[in-house]
């Protein structure tokens, strides 16, 4: 089963990149979504309130991600400690996924990864392609306070996320996304038509 990864920065494009092959009938893995799934598990509840603080939590004892990206965002370190709590779950939870996918026989998936940083220590060391969405950085933000985000949390989002030179580093293909959704969707599409006679 043939992985392929979509990855960039906040307001990139991604999900429109990953929806254009969606639409072509592949199955996806959105790795924020299995991020938020293991937020419910009370083990990792218990190790999150105890590194930041009670206060994550709402009134029915859930995590509450705004309050908890607010501090686990503020400095590198602090986004260290998510990251030693929530990665491995989050690698258990997709590797699951995976195996179920390969055995109902799909030909390929599509991963979306918000949180790269490079093949090598993270989830994409498995990835047969990896599709870099990139887009001016004033755009990006833009897009992320349209759909709802705070400007300020989406400069410090990105400002702890890595390049786009170190992304076109890490791609086999890359995807400019400065004009309109349907550009970007159309160019994806016409790379898969191209793609899936290889595989």
């Amino acid at each position: 089963m043939k992985k392929l990864f979509v990855i960039g920065g906040m307001g990139a494009g991604k999900s429109t990149a990953r929806r254009a092959l969606t639409d072509q009938g592949l199955e996806y893995i959105d790795l924020d979504k299995v991020g938020h799934d293991v937020l419910l598990w009370d083990t990792v509840k218990e190790e999150l309130v105890e590194t930041f603080g009670e206060d994550i939590l709402d009134a029915e004892g859930n995590v509450e991600r705004p309050v908890l990206a607010g501090k686990a965002f503020l400095t590198p370190a602090d986004t260290r400690k998510l990251n030693r709590i929530t990665m491995p779950r989050i690698e258990e939870l997709y590797t699951d996924k995976l195996a179920e996918l390969e055995a109902a026989g799909c030909e390929a998936v599509v991963v979306e990864y918000s949180v790269f940083k490079n093949r090598m220590t993270s989830l994409a060391w498995s990835a047969d392609v990896v599709i870099a969405v990139l887009a001016p950085l004033e755009m990006r933000i833009e897009r992320a306070v349209a759909s709802g985000f705070d400007e300020a949390d989406v400069r410090r989002r990105i400002a702890r996320q890595i390049t786009d030179a170190d992304r076109i580093e890490a791609s086999d293909v890359v995807f400019n996304n400065d004009g309109t959704p349907e550009e970007l969707r159309n160019e994806v599409i016409a790379w898969w038509e191209d793609y899936k006679k290889t595989i």
